[in-house]
């Protein structure tokens, strides 16, 4: 794992001459390093990300800080994240090939992972703040998350393979206690990076004054904590999805774990909920029309999802897991048993999708999607709807049958006022 002593945060100016070291990196760049153009675009809490282009391509060169770039040295991070981001691109990209970016380099020491660039994409999350549509988003990510959890889990891997890299992937310790912290339990009590919006002090008093609501989050966390079904991006977000109007791609799974197999579609879905609960506070008169989209990402993803989990269970079943000895071999359908895993899996996504709903609001990082409503009063309202439902989910997940209900509630509770 890296060495502080030998590790060096690089800049604009000292990152060439640290590239021009590796033949590879080079010759794909063209030209001689004098005539690179370096810029330094990171814009998230954990690390430096660099954009070099040379005559002949560009790359990204990605570098993990050892603190919380949002908060600075006082919250300090182990830079052998960068080991365990580069192994889950690996393992994404055999799961779902093209789905996340070609990676070119990596240097342990250094926490550095050099990958293409990605191009024309840009932030998902900020395309629909801008209220830009993409077209085939909802079957790229269904078929994401359905590829990564079956692939990664013992329905597909053999159990020696899966307890390996459940063993390998252990050793990312402090990034998923922030998840542990920030997503399942900061929200629900007055924790010391908490903030949120003034105007929303009575509904949060409420959230937080429920035993019930507490407990189920917290039995979300143990779940979270200690079930290794596959192994899952781990904060996958529309800001760590780029997207250009046609074409989509997933980055950032710093935050690998193995986990539950609804976590990935759970927080992902939370987002397009805190999106399409968002839009009044960023549409004019495509409002209706907007919403209306961001839902169908909603179902068209749930469907896409339960399609490909399908067709992995009847063509890719080779784990120990539901055996086609105790199943087709016996002339017998696994039919239902694939219904009771996919059931499992989306009584889970609902519960992080709730929790993951008032984490954004409450916790440390929230979204933009809300933060850049500037009338506090109108932001509010609408995170108000926000958390509200988001109780809902976690409260009472078991009776919402499908996507078709959920977009329901979203549509019923984009309707009420709760301050």
């Amino acid at each position: 794992m890296s060495d502080l002593q030998t590790y060096t945060p690089y800049s604009t100016e000292t990152l060439p001459s640290y590239l021009m070291g590796f033949a590879a990196i080079t010759e794909r760049l063209g030209g001689a390093p004098a005539s690179w153009k370096v810029k330094e675009v990171g814009d998230g809490n954990l690390n430096l990300v660099f954009i070099v282009d040379g005559p002949s391509s560009s790359i990204i060169v990605k570098q993990a800080l050892p603190y919380v770039r949002l908060v600075g040295d006082s919250w300090p991070l182990p830079l052998y994240r960068a080991f365990f981001e580069y192994h889950a691109l690996k393992r994404q990209a055999e799961r779902d090939p093209g789905a996340v970016p070609e990676l070119y380099h990596f240097d342990e020491v250094q926490a550095l992972i050099v990958m293409e660039f990605i191009e024309p994409h840009s932030i998902l999350r900020h395309k629909m703040i801008n209220g830009e549509m993409v077209a085939g988003l909802a079957d790229f990510l269904g078929k994401f998350c359905a590829r990564t959890a079956f692939r990664g889990s013992e329905l597909s891997m053999k159990s020696a393979d899966k307890k390996a890299d459940v063993g390998l992937f252990s050793g990312n310790v402090e990034i998923p206690a922030i998840t542990e912290a920030l997503v399942f339990t900061d929200p629900y009590f007055d924790a010391e990076m908490n903030h949120h919006t003034p105007e929303l002090d009575p509904v949060v008093a409420k959230l937080r004054s429920d035993t019930v609501l507490k407990a189920q989050a917290q039995r979300m966390l143990m779940k979270f904590a200690s079930n290794t079904e596959t192994m899952v991006h781990g904060d996958l977000h529309s800001g760590s999805i780029m997207s250009t109007d046609t074409e989509s791609r997933v980055i950032d799974p710093e935050f690998v774990q193995y986990a539950p197999m609804g976590f990935d579609i759970g927080m992902m879905t939370a987002n397009f909920l805190m999106a399409y609960f968002s839009q009044p506070g960023h549409r004019g008169e495509d409002l209706e029309r907007y919403q209306e989209w961001i839902l169908s990402v909603i179902t068209d993803c749930f469907a896409s999802f339960e399609a490909e989990f399908k067709h992995l269970w009847q063509t890719e079943r080779t784990g120990m897991l539901y055996p086609k000895t105790l199943f087709e071999d016996q002339q017998q359908s696994s039919e239902a048993a694939c219904e009771g895993v996919l059931k499992d899996i989306w009584d889970d996504a609902l519960g992080i999708c709730g929790i993951e709903m008032h984490r954004r609001t409450l916790s440390l990082a929230h979204n933009a999607d809300f933060e850049t409503i500037e009338n506090t009063a109108v932001r509010a309202a609408l995170e108000a709807r926000n958390l509200m439902m988001g109780a809902e989910l976690v409260l009472n997940r078991d009776t919402i049958p499908n996507a078709t209900g959920l977009v329901a509630m979203a549509q019923d509770f984009n309707k009420r006022d709760f301050l």
